[in-house]
């Protein structure tokens, strides 16, 4: 429905997987008996995730007038007011509003747009345009919004060649979003000059990285543009089958792809002879069962093909011989919604975006010790800096920043000194990290980088698939020394050894989890080596985060003498008169760290 034929109001609740978390379900089953109790006639859709994973629940009330007023952090107490005094009456609530929908101006005084709010400053919402704010179920929606516009134009309206369509995807210079940055164009390329009698084009959704959630909001709130994508991709190479191979653990988004597909397939938009135009393609969702390992492309074939999720030795590349060995394109969610959105606005208009190299945007899930977690869309090229404190809104409580986990456990971190360093491929792969799928986890001052290096490094053990010697053997010995020296057992000669087995685990791995696990390691050793030896030398973890060396004591010189920290030690060991610096009775001290917890001002270490 349009904003044209609106004759009653909508109201849109925040239910992808962050609104469910947050309460979602409450607040739209409250919204639901209030709207009967009241005996308001209104909609109310179930949308998905804004970005804005901080201020959830968000409830997004759209009157017939085109007036569109966001409130943030709704409770099931805070509907009957707003049904009242807003749906009602025509006055927002605004104790509770975030902001509102600039449709031609701003309706309402006092409540900001919501491209004025400070972390939408320098964000551009080019793939994420439409989540939040459509129903995702709704196909008349998407369309609504220039949804499909870019499918009939390449099948029906102007009849592109798949030469004209590669070429176009080429001069775009879009580089895959899921980790890589290989050349979509070349990729594509690649693929259509191979003839074969069947041909398969892949979305990989299976979305692993620890703090990574791009994929799975995306297909939650705008699946038809990842679908658009795939099915213009599957013309371009003469696909002749598709698969959305997404993690069973995002059942929402496996939910609302199969409506969506269903849905295109009712409408002549997927299946034979696609709007009139003799490509035929259908597309499968094949749900996987949660390998980390399956996000790499040949182990995903495999799984597809109903094989255990393990590599493949390369060559062949998978644009000759993939899935059942036939020629196949992987590429990932957000390339897909690329694809799209770009044969939407023009060559012009996308290369303004982005750098020389790689043109466009890029999709980070901002997480960690950071203001406004959730999910951002800036221009590739953006620094670090502006990306945590202008996006962000920088460190909480008052906290120093630390450095900046990018690319979840195939990435690596940077320190306070990297923080103006431009967020593109080739900048950070130098910088020793990557922009991998688009996790991005600030650290405070309260974080051990050994203890990181040690978290991402079980992961990767844990999630290795053994096929391979370096990645199996070698990512389990790092684990083990990085154990040892948070437990204060480690030697410095093992420095020396983890950066050697490092470089050889990511020199001799077969595939792409074993080639990038060391990075996290081998980046904080890089930017924060004397912490490593703290741990080795001094048995100290500076942060007091490896339980295993925690020794707590109070800075005078920081203590505001506040006594916050002594009513909540349960054992009585933190001692101190009113007014008094307190102290730590080390044979009561059980090493809890609430007293570390509870002081705002960093007076304990």
């Amino acid at each position: 429905m349009t904003t044209a034929t609106l004759t009653k109001p909508r109201i849109y609740v925040g239910l992808g997987t962050c609104g469910i978390a947050s309460g979602g379900r409450a607040v739209l089953a409250k919204l639901r008996d209030e709207l009967a109790s009241q005996q308001i006639e209104a909609d109310v859709i179930e949308t998905a995730c804004v970005g804005l994973c901080h201020a959830e629940v968000l409830v997004d009330v759209h009157m017939p007038d085109h007036s569109r007023v966001i409130y943030q952090k709704v409770k099931p107490d805070d509907v009957p007011q707003i049904l009242t005094e807003h749906v009602k009456k025509g006055a927002p609530v605004a104790k509770k509003a975030l902001a509102q929908w600039r449709m031609d101006k701003p309706v309402y005084d006092g409540i900001p747009a919501f491209e004025q709010l400070d972390l939408n400053q320098k964000q551009i919402r080019f793939i994420l345009q439409n989540c939040g704010v459509i129903d995702p179920d709704s196909l008349d929606e998407y369309i609504a919004r220039g949804g499909y516009a870019s499918l009939r134009k390449v099948l029906a309206e102007e009849k592109w060649t798949p030469e004209q369509v590669v070429e176009f995807i080429t001069k775009s210079k879009l580089r895959g979003r899921g980790g890589g940055g290989f050349d979509t164009g070349w990729k594509w390329q690649e693929c259509a000059k191979y003839k074969a009698d069947e041909k398969f084009i892949l979305c990989n959704a299976d979305e692993g990285d620890p703090g990574a959630f791009m994929d799975r909001a995306l297909l939650e709130g705008d699946p038809h543009s990842v679908i658009e994508g795939m099915i213009i991709g599957g013309y371009a190479i003469g696909a002749t089958f598709a698969y959305i191979y997404c993690r069973a653990e995002y059942p929402l988004a496996v939910k609302r792809l199969n409506h969506s597909l269903a849905e295109l397939r009712k409408r002549g938009y997927l299946g034979k002879n696609i709007l009139g135009s003799g490509y035929s393609l259908d597309i499968m969702v094949k749900e996987g069962a949660g390998a980390f390992v399956c996000g790499e492309s040949t182990a995903l074939q495999y799984s597809i093909e109903g094989k255990r999720g393990m590599p493949r030795p390369r060559p062949p590349q998978s644009v000759e011989a993939g899935l059942w060995d036939k020629p196949t394109v992987l590429n990932n969610v957000e390339t897909f919604a690329n694809v799209t959105r770009i044969i939407q606005i023009g060559l012009e208009k996308y290369t303004g975006y982005g750098t020389e190299k790689s043109g466009g945007t890029k999709i980070f899930a901002l997480s960690g010790a950071i203001k406004n977690a959730g999910l951002i869309e800036v221009p590739i090229g953006m620094t670090i800096r502006e990306v945590i404190y202008d996006v962000g809104g920088g460190i909480p409580k008052k906290k120093k920043f630390k450095a900046v986990a990018i690319g979840g456990p195939s990435g690596g971190l940077l320190p306070e000194a990297k923080l103006d360093l431009p967020i593109d491929f080739e900048t950070l792969t130098e910088a020793g990290a990557m922009m991998g799928s688009g996790s991005l986890v600030v650290c405070d001052e309260t974080t051990c980088m050994v203890e990181l290096s040690r978290f991402f490094m079980e992961f990767c053990a844990d999630e290795s698939c053994g096929k391979c010697t370096p990645c199996l053997v070698g990512n389990t010995a790092l684990l083990e020394m990085l154990a040892r020296i948070t437990r204060g057992e480690g030697k410095l000669e093992d420095l020396v050894l983890m950066e050697e087995l490092g470089k050889q685990i990511m020199s001799m791995s077969l595939c792409g989890l074993g080639k990038s696990s060391p990075s996290p390691m081998l980046s904080a050793m890089r930017y924060f080596r004397e912490e490593f030896e703290s741990h080795i030398v001094d048995k100290i973890c500076p942060t007091a985060q490896c339980v295993g060396l925690r020794r707590y004591e109070v800075l005078p010189q920081v203590c505001t003498k506040c006594g916050a920290c002594i009513k909540p030690c349960p054992t009585g060991a933190m001692m101190g008169a009113r007014k008094e610096i307190p102290f730590i009775n080390k044979d009561l001290c059980i090493e809890c760290g609430l007293c570390y917890d509870k002081c705002q001002f960093n007076a304990i270490r």
